[in-house]
């Protein structure tokens, strides 16, 4: 490998400014919620705090860590990915809350073995597609492992009853195919089946069905099941331009049921108004795009296929959690990366942004 060069501060930047834009939002949006839980108005923003200096150490870490020495860990971290995956099911260590069983830990301090699947997949599939860079054009011998692989871990998380996790590292896997240069045809009918299992899994939970029938008219139901629809955008329209002001909203009374975490988008637009949420959405637009520069300009294919997965994911967890936000998809369980409140989603978000600048000073090209 070449001499390191400076790490992309872009990169740093814009992921820096979300997480600052976290911490201040989370504090904003769950201090009434926290106080009439916790009698501490402070609880969560403590919390996400720590978790965030973890996050920082981490992303630190990586980004001094030279990238391809990961492959080294592959195996190890697939298999550990699986374990916790599993240890989630497992009545007495798997933790339920509101009839999901996705953590694992002791009273609050928990983790979600979903958001380290994420990274593991792309790192697996990253070493894969690199290793099978001449045979990815073929069905059997090329992409049918890495669909293996991932129908497991799918369906391990869908167990969780997790779909959007689960949407989230198929459609990852989907993007990473490509990007690896699979057929057309291999593609499109992988889309094809993959749209067919979340259409089936959908109608399988009446839950499901019932947050996809109230997307379609959340005013028919605005007491249940078009409830957070409603109040996410009666949250969004209440903050015109430049919003209602920081720490302001009347939502977050409430009417909006924990506001910290997957609603968080719509405090920011109700206090921050049109052009506040413009710029934060401005801000993830430019760290995804220097993230595939990134990837373009790495100097070799697993660094190429990593930092593609990697921005992949930040891109596909935004896109998503501002769709259910402003009611274009339905009601998910999707964090928006760097600012929802959430300890395993910002540690691994934040080890991500650690690889990708340590690419970045790989790079062919600045």
């Amino acid at each position: 490998m070449k001499n390191q060069k400076p790490p992309d501060f872009a990169i740093l930047f814009s992921a820096m400014a979300l997480l600052c834009l976290g911490i201040i939002m989370v504090f904003s949006s769950s201090s009434v919620w926290a106080y009439y839980l916790h009698k501490d108005s402070l609880y969560f923003l403590k919390r996400q705090m720590a978790w965030a200096a973890l996050g920082f150490l981490a992303m630190i870490f990586f980004m001094n860590y030279d990238y391809w020495n990961i492959k080294k860990y592959e195996k190890a971290i697939i298999i550990f990915m699986f374990l916790l995956l599993l240890a989630v099911l497992v009545p007495g260590v798997g933790m339920e809350l509101n009839g999901a069983r996705r953590w694992i830990g002791v009273g609050s301090l928990t983790v979600q073995p979903s958001e380290l699947a994420k990274l593991g997949m792309v790192i697996y599939l990253a070493e894969g597609l690199e290793r099978k860079q001449d045979k990815i054009k073929y069905f059997f011998n090329g992409i049918l492992p890495f669909l293996i692989v991932t129908g497991i871990v799918c369906g391990l998380i869908v167990l969780e009853k997790h779909l959007s996790a689960t949407v989230l590292v198929g459609m990852n896997t989907f993007v990473m195919l490509f990007a690896a240069g699979a057929s057309i045809f291999q593609l499109f009918s992988l889309g094809t089946a993959g749209i067919l299992a979340v259409i089936y899994l959908i109608f399988k939970e009446s839950y499901r069905m019932s947050r996809f029938v109230s997307f379609l008219n959340p005013w028919q139901d605005t007491q249940r099941a078009g409830y957070h629809i409603v109040q996410s955008l009666y949250a969004l329209g209440s903050g015109g331009l430049i919003g209602v002001g920081l720490g302001h909203s009347r939502q977050k009374f409430f009417y909006l049921p924990e506001p910290q975490t997957d609603f968080i988008f719509a405090i920011i637009g109700e206090e921050l108004g049109f052009l506040g949420s413009s710029f934060v959405i401005l801000l993830f637009m430019f760290f995804i795009w220097r993230g595939y520069r990134t990837a373009l300009a790495a100097p070799d294919l697993f660094g190429k296929f990593l930092a593609t997965g990697l921005t992949t994911l930040v891109a596909l967890q935004f896109l998503i959690n501002i769709a259910v936000v402003t009611a274009s998809m339905p009601v998910t369980g999707m964090p928006l990366p760097f600012i929802s409140y959430g300890g395993s989603s910002l540690v691994i978000t934040m080890s991500q942004v650690g690889i990708l600048l340590n690419i970045s000073r790989y790079t062919e090209a600045k």
